[in-house]
């Protein structure tokens, strides 16, 4: 009754000893785990590394809207109105912000541009930045 059971195991048991290598379970979850692992930890650096991209080019944006504003009132010295932070306006002076970057005046240009503030935020709106007439890029609002 069990002759054709045991001959059909025996078979089996030859094939694998013989021919037959495979990976075991305990194998397989191991490599999943060891994959799970690589996976928690990479996962938040990358997040770390984009967040440090979208600043930096906030930060980039902010200095190419000061050179554009101060290179508009060099051009046009009898401007009595602030130009808009938009590429129509400033466009010409090299200002071309990043996709999803709001730029805004914290404290207008006066009539000679020597003096302002744009404030500046990213896509993800949680950073704020700023930049002077007279100053270079600051992690904080005007």
């Amino acid at each position: 009754m069990f002759a054709p059971i045991n001959r059909a195991l025996d078979a089996r048991l030859k094939g694998i000893k013989n021919e037959e290598k495979g990976f075991t379970l305990i194998e397989l979850l191991v490599v999943v785990i060891i994959i799970g692992i690589l996976a928690a930890i990479a996962i938040p650096v990358y997040l770390g590394i984009q967040n440090n991209a979208k600043n930096a080019a906030i930060q980039s944006d902010l200095t190419n809207a000061k050179t554009a504003v101060i290179a508009y009132y060099t051009a046009n010295p009898a401007a009595t109105v602030a130009p808009t932070l938009d590429t129509t306006t400033l466009g010409s002076f090299g200002y071309a912000p990043t996709t999803g970057d709001s730029l805004a005046y914290g404290t207008a240009p006066t009539t000679s541009g020597t003096a302002f503030c744009i404030n500046g935020t990213g896509p993800s709106g949680t950073d704020a930045y700023s930049v002077t007439a007279s100053g270079g890029v600051s992690k904080s609002a005007c």
